[in-house]
């Protein structure tokens, strides 16, 4: 096929990759994405021309559309999900591996003609601010236009990821095409040692937008690995005192444990003066700078969210974020073309469409929004988006901040006793699984960094990085574990969360720069109940405070031999700290 359209960059190596997969896929047309705002206002023309967007109300919701995914196409698919590397052992046990000469093989095979009536949307990216060494190019070539769109608003999409590449060869080439959805032929492949990621059967934004889970996470940790970085599943935050002092927080949480309400989280009235600013919701680079701390930077450009459960008390800030410019996914839709979903504010509507395309009601049996139905939202929408997010130098973090959903066991808050003994806590990081999740509720699930579906190679492999990490940092971060979700006897959650997570965050800042106390325990260094601001918490007592901070040796003899079984798995490549780190553990209990 020699029908290229109207090719909008020099770089020689791009215009002959998109050749080859043009030949490859046989598309009826080539698009080149710009990133203009002509070009996107062109583009949800067509897509709403095709049926493939719906337009919401613009009284309600400027510049806001919905889309309904195929109901067998509605999440990430970890099964389908491979590591393509030379030698088994790299992908590491946590992983599903296939050669990738065999692997590719069968996905050109299905690719093979598989554009024919649609349109290939070259779609040119830069991951992280323009300028800055931490950032990276990718190109991805996608038959959907819902993922040119998405790219848009999740990426810096357009000439900009070009002006980064120049004439380099050194970007991540991404092939996406839908084929007809089947879940039998799905699949989510990366190939790390060529920086090439091939997603065919799928059409949901976390198995099709390559930037994001692909690039950014399991592509990225390999390259960090080889290059002396970080790619991490964390949200980034800035904390303000009245004073004007800023600290850079990074915080890994598993799915369904408050990672975009931590993120986007106000203080409350007790904390007037005090401000926490967004630098990102859910994935940090991070790399050591010259100073000897730790510089981290959002490689993305907006928010990918998940929308049940999202109120303005659990986030005012992305209910703003979301009010414009938003692409709904899997949501209700209201008769005057609104948006609703479980946990949303107010009322439920009297009569929906369900995101089946089904008419429901309050009586209905089945949920109008999907669990995992999203939004996709520029991150220039958020009223407490940080100054500094497009700087290319980054911001030093001061504190990495783990946390599952547990209802026992783990205190509301402790801190590791150094880096090693903080990445044992990362890497033995648990939580209790939810209705999203595929298995028992309340079963723990170990999800060490809460990286385990995104780490690119051998999980041993990731934490001996992480142990080297520290070699290279003269100013490493402090590294800290919290809890909200602990319950009491009756059933009860022990402590507010949301905002009033601000008093914990407050003691951790406080840790940073030497200034809060804190008890020594078996586990770590954990705050007294004088050391937690409760002022202003009605009903809430130190009492409270202390059972939230209870450790029982009981639960955490238990808690030893559940994290036993991830060590088993990975113990051929598990570095030795870590076993050690375990030893000690028992010990002090």
């Amino acid at each position: 096929m020699s029908n290229l359209g109207s090719c909008n960059t020099t770089n020689q190596a791009v215009i002959q990759w998109v050749k080859e997969m043009a030949d490859l896929c046989q598309p009826d047309r080539v698009y080149w994405c710009d990133g203009s705002e002509a070009e996107k206002q062109a583009l949800t023309a067509q897509a709403v021309a095709d049926g493939v967007l719906l337009k919401l109300n613009p009284e309600k919701l400027p510049g806001c559309f919905y889309h309904r995914s195929n109901p067998n196409d509605v999440a990430r698919v970890e099964q389908c999900t491979y590591i393509c590397t030379d030698v088994e052992t790299d992908a590491g046990p946590t992983n599903n591996w296939a050669p990738p000469k065999e692997m590719k093989e069968r996905l050109y095979g299905l690719a093979r003609g598989g554009m024919k009536g649609r349109t290939l949307y070259v779609i040119p990216y830069l991951m992280g601010p323009a300028g800055s060494a931490m950032s990276k190019v990718g190109v991805e070539l996608s038959d959907s236009i819902y993922v040119a769109l998405n790219m848009r608003i999740m990426t810096r999409m357009g000439r900009i990821a070009y002006q980064q590449l120049g004439t380099s060869d050194d970007f991540n080439r991404g092939l996406h095409c839908m084929l007809d959805v089947n879940p039998e032929r799905r699949y989510i492949c990366h190939f790390p040692r060529e920086n090439l990621i091939i997603s065919v059967g799928s059409a949901y934004g976390g198995n099709v937008l390559l930037g994001k889970k692909c690039l950014a996470l399991r592509i990225g940790s390999y390259l960090g690995r080889q290059e002396g970085w970080m790619a991490e599943h964390m949200l980034v935050l800035g904390v303000e005192s009245p004073r004007g002092e800023k600290t850079y927080v990074a915080a890994a949480f598993p799915s369904a444990c408050g990672k975009t309400n931590f993120a986007m989280l106000i203080p409350p009235e007790r904390f007037a003066g005090w401000k926490v600013w967004t630098l990102g919701d859910d994935i940090a680079w991070m790399k050591p700078g010259p100073d000897g701390r730790l510089y981290a930077i959002n490689p993305e450009a907006g928010y990918f969210g998940v929308a049940p459960g999202t109120n303005y008390k659990s986030n005012p800030n992305a209910m703003q974020t979301i009010a414009r410019d938003t692409i709904y996914t899997n949501v209700a839709l209201t008769p005057d073309l609104d948006v609703w979903w479980e946990g949303k504010d107010g009322e439920p509507p009297a009569q929906a469409t369900d995101w089946q395309g089904r008419p429901w009601t309050p009586a209905s049996k089945e949920k109008a929004a999907h669990p995992n139905s999203r939004f996709t939202a520029p991150m220039a929408n958020n009223p407490a988006l940080a100054p500094e997010v497009n700087d290319p130098n980054g911001v030093p973090i001061s504190a990495i901040v783990f946390g599952g959903r547990r209802a026992t066991t783990m205190p509301l808050v402790f801190q590791a006793f150094n880096w090693t003994h903080g990445v044992f806590i990362g890497a033995t990081l648990g939580s209790e699984m939810t209705a999203a999740a595929v298995g028992g509720m309340g079963q723990v699930r170990r999800d060490p960094m809460a990286m385990l579906p995104f780490c690119g190679y051998n999980m041993g492999g990731y934490f001996r990085h992480w142990l080297r990490m520290r070699k290279r940092l003269k100013f490493p971060p402090r590294i800290f574990h919290v809890n909200w979700f602990r319950k009491d006897a009756e059933g009860n959650f022990l402590w507010p969360g949301f905002g009033e997570n601000m008093r914990v965050l407050k003691w951790i800042v406080d840790r940073c720069h030497g200034r809060a106390d804190a008890n020594e325990t078996p586990l770590g260094w954990v705050p007294g109940a004088k050391d937690i601001d409760l002022e202003g918490l009605d009903g809430f007592t130190a009492e409270h405070l202390e059972e939230a901070l209870n450790i029982d040796l009981e639960e955490w003899r238990r808690e030893l031999l559940m994290q036993e079984e991830l060590f088993l798995k990975l113990y051929s490549h598990l570095p030795k700290e870590l076993i050690f780190q375990r030893e000690l553990l028992v010990s002090r209990l």
